[in-house]
């Protein structure tokens, strides 16, 4: 395969023609270059060197016209070579921005020209870098006000941004622009050379921007290292964020008052903490109105289940419908843990259904998890997923009239659609009778769609990810009495650990065509080690348990600073011109909140004193943003509300010769159901035969001298080491941990 260099770029050298062709032949004869510049053997016209990467979304860009970099020395070796600024574009393989962009400029022969001419051009996938990614988001947030995918930014060769924003239409006057991406590279390569000194100015306000911002809050609240946790009011912090939220909610669809909306916009595990502490019948109704909303709309795929990514109207009904692994797995969490206080059968199927789908879509076949699908199909977003009416009467004809009309009703399905032309199935009045009986309608129109040319998956593995997803499967596998969904979690614990490691025993974060690559950071240890948490407590296998000691024992040497919280980069890492110490939850929780939880509860597992203070150390770090924007670390207010409970620590024993721990749930069935049902989010949960306590007792140090009393399976609920009696009945556990759940 011949490779041709992009237009407006020096020939490339024999050895990277060679190499980059190598790599296109190795992808085999029905490899499709995804690029319009094709010649009249379908062969690309151009290549670059993310030809040779692993990311999907670099590989995505590999035939664009534009002679793009990955990030590296050799991208900024270059533009100081070459005198020339860097232009940096960030995103991710399922955002239909960068998609527009891309296709809109990057494929651009006349933009690519000019940007080969005049700038370095150099692709990030922000999945992949979330450090690279923070930094510049940050210039972009400091110069615009506001941020997003794809990120644009113009850099010097010394990586010190001194223009940025996001997406940029092509020309002047297109999507209503009135600069245009072609002109503002044309004014800005003259800048950077007609006045280096207005650059080097700008560039240098800028990366002091970026610094505060990331750093100064860190810095300004290490002086509260060594101040007494009374000044943390956990209880006060919590009731005045819910009440923020209360002042804001959107009483008739959930959510807040405001469109797009995501599921993060609301902190529903938070809520429903505050219910179970408060009993505030407000709150409840916010956590579960919400919930129901979001199932019942588009955002929710009614037919293979799973949600995308937020809802771009009011109502939840239209979607941008790309799926993230993290989004599926926070919410299988957040509905399981609902079904537990509400008693809701259809936040337990909600749950069921998304475990479902993400097992059949997002599974690689040795256990792990794929990171994402995209918005976009056949050129459109959102065509995978939309019918129109008579695509579905013909579906169904098999069916009858009467199964036909009952799913046309049910799911809101209209003649002349309600997006487009097009029906997103939403559902105006849940019933879960008429969700029972349509389930072969469903099936039948599941399988049509999957005969549609499906959006593209994203099947790169993330560490942090799979801990999240092992997180959800554990839960909902425990609460739900599901055991494949734990043997999902112990595929998937089983594949990180064995195949995300380098050879000295560290964490890697991505792992792509059998490669694990780029040290991980703080939210790959934090979510990995939670995950492994909470399978340890739905099987009793302890060496889930050891795993995530060694994780967070990692986190303390890589990420720990001594006065207190994490950052996100390690020493190594990349020395960036910011070190960004996570203090925000958004999508995802932010690896601080989850990392302080991680101590919180491994203290009490442990009953290691260490734990609690590397928490308490880390609270007080960002007591500063807590006081003033709580609703910036919501994820954290959990750790809070944990750190101001008094755990239960709750023992199950049973007797040698009844059950091995592989299937604990035999021997103590009863009492594992009580533990299934009972919200109870202050807690640590262990176990074991009675051959095996003393050496758990080594590291779960509440279950020393613990036996099964008469010959039964028995359970222990402990405070801080004092112990109640004894029970080995259901209903005397029930009754205990119903006195101890506020």
């Amino acid at each position: 395969m011949t490779d041709g260099t992009p237009p407006g770029s020096a020939p490339f050298s024999d050895q990277l023609a060679k190499t980059l062709g190598a790599a296109i032949s190795q992808r085999g004869p029905h490899y499709v270059p995804r690029t319009q510049h094709l010649d009249e053997h379908g062969r690309p016209r151009f290549s670059n060197r993310l030809a040779l990467e692993s990311s999907p979304y670099l590989l995505q860009h590999a035939h664009n016209p534009v002679n793009w970099f990955p990030w590296g020395d050799e991208a900024f070796a270059e533009a100081r070579r070459l005198a020339r600024p860097v232009f940096l574009s960030i995103g991710y393989s399922t955002c239909h921005w960068c998609h527009v962009m891309e296709a809109e400029s990057f494929e651009d022969e006349e933009i690519a020209r000019f940007l080969n001419q005049h700038y370095v051009a150099v692709k990030v996938d922000r999945e992949e870098r979330p450090d690279v990614d923070a930094v510049y988001m940050s210039a972009v947030q400091q110069l615009t006000g506001s941020g997003g995918w794809p990120m644009s930014v113009w850099l010097t060769a010394a990586r010190e941004p001194f223009f940025a924003g996001t997406y940029f239409p092509p020309r002047d006057g297109v999507r209503g622009g009135s600069r245009g991406f072609l002109s503002l590279l044309g004014a800005l390569a003259e800048t950077f050379h007609r006045d280096p000194g207005r650059v080097g100015k700008a560039s240098a306000a800028l990366v002091d921007a970026v610094r505060q911002d990331m750093q100064g809050t860190a810095a300004a609240n290490a002086a509260n290292a060594g101040k007494d946790m009374a000044e943390l009011p956990a209880r006060q912090l919590i009731a005045a964020t819910v009440a923020h939220y209360k002042s804001s909610f959107d009483s008739e669809h959930g959510g807040l008052q405001r469109a797009p909306k995501f599921p993060s916009h609301v902190p529903l595990r938070l809520l429903l903490r505050y219910v179970q502490r408060t009993g505030d019948s407000d709150a409840l109704h916010m956590a579960t109105l919400t919930l129901e909303k979001m199932a019942a709309g588009g955002l929710y795929d009614q037919l293979g289940g799973g949600f995308h990514r937020y809802s771009t109207d009011a109502q939840w009904l239209l979607p941008h419908f790309e799926k993230m692994l993290y989004d599926n797995a926070l919410l299988v969490v957040a509905y399981a843990e609902a079904f537990q206080v509400s008693g809701r059968a259809d936040f337990a199927r909600v749950a069921r259904e998304t475990c479902d789908y993400v097992l059949r879509e997002m599974s690689d076949g040795d256990g792990a998890f794929y990171s994402a699908t995209d918005a976009d199909s056949e050129g459109d977003e959102g065509r995978f997923f939309v019918w129109t009416e008579d695509e579905i009467r013909r579906g169904l004809a098999p069916l009858g009239g009467e199964t036909t009309r009952l799913f046309l009703a049910h799911y809101d399905v209209r003649a002349g659609g309600n997006w487009e032309g097009r029906n997103i199935l939403n559902v105006p009045s849940p019933d879960e009778k008429h969700w029972a009986a349509l389930a072969n309608a469903r099936a039948i129109l599941y399988e049509l769609r999957a005969r549609r040319i499906p959006p593209l998956r994203d099947d790169k593995i993330l560490a942090g990810w799979n801990g999240l997803m092992i997180s959800a499967l554990a839960v909902a596998g425990r609460i739900l009495d599901e055991p494949r969904y734990l043997d999902a979690a112990v595929r998937a614990a089983d594949f990180v650990l064995a195949h995300l490691r380098s050879s000295d025993g560290e964490l890697q974060r991505s792992f792509k065509d059998g490669q694990a690559r780029h040290p991980a950071f703080l939210d790959d240890h934090a979510f990995l080690a939670a995950g492994l948490i909470d399978l340890y407590e739905a099987s009793f296998d302890a060496r889930w348990l050891a795993e995530a000691l060694t994780l967070a024992q990692a986190t303390e040497r890589l990420f720990a600073d001594p006065t207190g919280g994490w950052f996100m980069s390690s020493p190594r890492h990349e020395t960036l011109i910011a070190r960004e110490k996570p203090a925000y939850d958004g999508a995802e929780p932010s690896g601080t909140s989850v990392a302080l939880m991680n101590a919180l509860r491994l203290g009490v597992f442990t009953g290691d004193e260490r734990w609690r203070q590397i928490a308490e150390r880390g609270l007080r770090a960002h007591a500063q943003v807590l006081r003033e924007r709580p609703i910036a670390m919501t994820e954290a207010l959990l750790a809070l509300d944990f750190l101001a409970d008094t755990p239960l620590e709750i023992a199950i024993v049973w007797p040698d010769g009844m059950a091995d721990t592989a299937n604990a749930a035999d021997a103590a069935a009863p009492l594992l159901s009580v533990l299934r049902r009972t919200y109870l989010p202050s807690r640590a949960i262990a176990g074991g035969p009675e051959s095996a306590i003393e050496t758990l007792a080594e590291t779960v140090t509440f279950v020393r001298g613990k036996v099964a009393q008469g010959g039964l399976p028995t359970a222990y609920v402990c405070r801080q080491g004092r112990c109640e009696l004894p029970v080995t009945d259901a209903a005397a556990l029930a009754a205990k941990l119903g006195r101890g759940a506020r």
